[in-house]
């Protein structure tokens, strides 16, 4: 993938070496207070560490280390202006959303976010959260390697931005809210990120054009993000064990082709995932 050179500007927030206690001094810190609070007022270590935890939390949602200069970050930050670019010449009104990096936990207004969730975006405040360790996690669920794979993650995200701005987002709220089941109510969270996937792919194929080619796809990468699509659906992230009816994202097949279909088109009115299911 060719972005080296691209323009900046993805609004990213650089919260990375904070850590999840990091507004008592990180880890350690963390374990000293622990240590101390039982031994002198017989404070349970776990309620220490919880209390802490989100103090460092709430620390990092005040803190602002302004925009990364490393290479994982940049990348960040050329890709998410490039995305930016696409959807404000697709949608009236457009507004970029914000993009957290952090490491291992962060406070946002969705609560906690942890590593282990992966990616996420939150709608209260309209903000893109990357814990960049995901990117050696999405090789070993059978991802690719390759950056234009870490892009379509990041384009799946500021996919749900759009389904915000629309109002789609909290339509299916909604929608969920009345559902009869819960199989119902995941078939319309299974709608949602496919739609998301499918944005993706309307990203990438008009990527070129809005950056007069600094941001580019070169050969191999939308096999790339085929595969790795397919490696994070339902299906295979549960080995088979999962039924469909369980299914909150949607199966391999499913992300795949909607990632391809969106990419065919360039045109986000193919995205109708809803209409589709």
């Amino acid at each position: 993938m060719r972005w080296q050179g691209g323009r900046r500007g993805g609004g990213v927030e650089d919260r990375r070496g904070m850590g999840a206690g990091g507004a008592v001094g990180g880890g350690l810190g963390v374990m000293v207070l622990a240590v101390i609070g039982y031994l002198i007022f017989g404070i349970p270590p776990e309620t220490t560490t919880a209390v802490a935890t989100r103090f460092g939390a709430a620390a990092q949602q005040e803190g602002e280390k302004g925009t990364p200069e490393d290479q994982a970050g940049l990348f960040v930050d050329v890709v998410g202006a490039n995305i930016n670019d696409v959807w404000a010449q697709a949608l009236v009104g457009y507004q970029p959303p914000r993009v957290v990096l952090y490491e291992g936990g962060t406070g946002t207004q969705c609560g906690f976010g942890q590593a282990a969730m992966g990616p996420f975006y939150c709608p209260p405040d309209r903000t893109v959260y990357l814990d960049l360790s995901f990117w050696q996690q999405l090789e070993q669920l059978g991802g690719s390697s390759g950056e234009f794979a870490r892009a379509y993650v990041i384009a799946h995200e500021f996919g749900h931005h759009v389904q915000t701005l629309t109002g789609l987002s909290e339509e299916v709220r909604q929608a969920q809210a009345r559902a009869g089941s819960q199989a119902e109510a995941n078939r319309y969270s299974v709608a949602l990120e496919l739609q998301a996937d499918c944005f993706a792919g309307v990203w990438a194929a008009n990527a070129a054009r809005v950056s007069d080619g600094q941001v580019a796809m070169t050969a191999g990468d939308l096999d790339a993000g085929l595969k790795t699509a397919a490696a994070i659906g339902d299906d295979r992230l549960t080995q088979g064990r999962a039924s469909p009816e369980s299914f909150t994202h949607g199966s391999s097949e499913e992300r795949a082709a909607w990632l391809k279909r969106g990419y065919d088109s360039g045109d986000p009115a193919v995205c109708d995932t809803f209409a589709a299911r």
